[in-house]
């Protein structure tokens, strides 16, 4: 008797991919999640205002959006891996550099600018990178988890951080990132690769036959950059993404990610304990991007955004009311609501790029995405200047809501392409 036997087929090796590239967005994450457990600290150290406190993340914001479509741009000249763990390896320079501040222009430097860039480069724009180059199949999961590194990293690291500042001293707290950062950089070198032709293979769910082909390295990456921005600011369909996901950089990391938790502890709540609040954001926010990017296969993009946004705006709207001292049920129901939709619109926001704009969808993403952060950017410096002239925080809460209100409209005007922006695809 013969017994038939069936190879056992083997993992793709673009899912090694992606778990590397998890991993590195996991660790770039960390120094994104210190702001707002360390604005109080720096406040009582050196008697800085937090509007001084907030123009420093301002500007890490700003940089970390507006680099993202170069960092994409230079990703396709010089390759993933160089351009990712250079980035990693600036984030730990900068963050290894505040223990040595004595002065507010040396957090906007190490803070602002250092971190700014590397986390920059280490942003949506390389998910969309990976996900669009290894992945055909599944690429909406796929970027799903990718863009849940982001929360999880904040999941990790913002209690870690919190308890360390305050049992230890926030330079401690800024050594750790720093060490975290420098650790994931040989994972990168060893793992990720820059295109599927780089290992005899084609991106997983390619068709059968499909050829293996080696993309030849585009040079002048700050000129394609620009170009691509030119080419799409040409098209309603970017300005209505443009506006939405800068509404979305405002309502998440410019407003809740830097503010929540001085804001928690304004109304008496110890600081750790609003830490592991924002940091249950970041718990559900997993479970809600992966299963946007599973209905972002299977829903139209723009109604999904359309409905993220407006659940948004309900739940800010609500949350003045919610704060206290402790931790009640209704804030317990917040967090959850609030985390499944955190960057939930982020799979159907790169979907509709990549649809309308074809191959050149990753760069044109991280415009948008800079339109993101400048939206933040704008956020955590007009919150903090709220604070500080009335006492709380209650005008910025209000004003997000209706912020977020209009991001749904536009978020439903977007007209499906019938097929992409060839021009931008050369």
């Amino acid at each position: 008797m013969t017994v038939e036997t069936r190879p056992v087929p083997k993992l793709h090796r673009a899912w090694l991919i992606a778990g590397a590239a998890f991993v590195a967005l996991l660790a770039s994450a960390g120094f994104r999640a210190a702001p707002g457990v360390l604005i109080d600290p720096l406040h009582e150290e050196f008697g800085w205002s937090r509007t001084t406190i907030s123009s420093a993340v301002s500007v890490n914001l700003v940089l970390f959006g507006l680099f993202a479509p170069f960092a994409a741009a230079l990703m396709e000249r010089f390759g993933i891996r160089r351009v990712s763990a250079t980035a990693l390896t600036v984030i730990a320079l900068g963050a290894g550099g505040t223990v040595f501040m004595t002065a507010s222009w040396q957090l906007v430097l190490c803070w602002g600018v250092l971190v700014g860039l590397g986390t920059g480069s280490m942003a949506m724009g390389f998910a969309a990178m990976v996900a669009a180059r290894w992945f055909v199949r599944s690429r909406g999961v796929v970027t799903g988890v990718l863009t849940a590194a982001g929360a999880t990293g904040q999941l990790i690291f913002l209690p870690l951080i919190a308890n360390l500042a305050v049992g230890s001293g926030w330079r401690t707290a800024s050594l750790v990132i720093a060490i975290a950062a420098l650790a994931v950089v040989p994972v990168v070198l060893l793992l990720i690769r820059d295109h599927p032709a780089d290992v005899g293979t084609t991106a997983y769910g390619a068709p059968a036959g499909a050829e293996v082909v080696r993309p030849v390295p585009k040079t002048g990456s700050v000129r394609r950059a620009l170009s691509v921005l030119r080419q799409a600011a040409r098209t309603r369909t970017f300005w209505l993404l443009a506006v939405g996901f800068a509404i979305c950089g405002a309502t998440t990391n410019g407003l809740v990610g830097t503010h929540f938790v001085p804001a928690a502890h304004d109304h008496g709540m110890p600081q750790t304990t609003a830490a592991g609040l924002l940091a249950l954001v970041g718990v559900f926010d997993v479970v809600g991007t992966i299963f946007s990017g599973w209905l972002t296969d299977r829903i139209d993009p723009r109604i999904l955004l359309g409905v993220y946004y407006a659940l948004r705006g309900l739940s800010l709207a609500l949350l003045p009311q919610l704060f206290t001292d402790s931790v009640q049920p209704s804030m317990w129901a917040f967090i959850l609501f609030y985390g499944l939709d955190w960057v939930a619109t982020v799979p159907p926001t790169v979907a509709l790029c990549v649809r309308a704009f074809g191959d050149a969808g990753p760069i044109v993403f991280g415009w948008v995405f800079a339109c993101h952060q400048l939206g933040a950017a704008f956020a955590a410096s007009a919150a903090g200047l709220v604070r500080d002239q009335l006492g709380n925080y209650t005008l910025a809460w209000y004003s997000a809501a209706v912020l977020a209100i209009i991001a749904s409209v536009a978020s439903l005007a977007i007209t499906q392409a019938k097929k992409p922006v060839a021009v931008l695809a050369t």
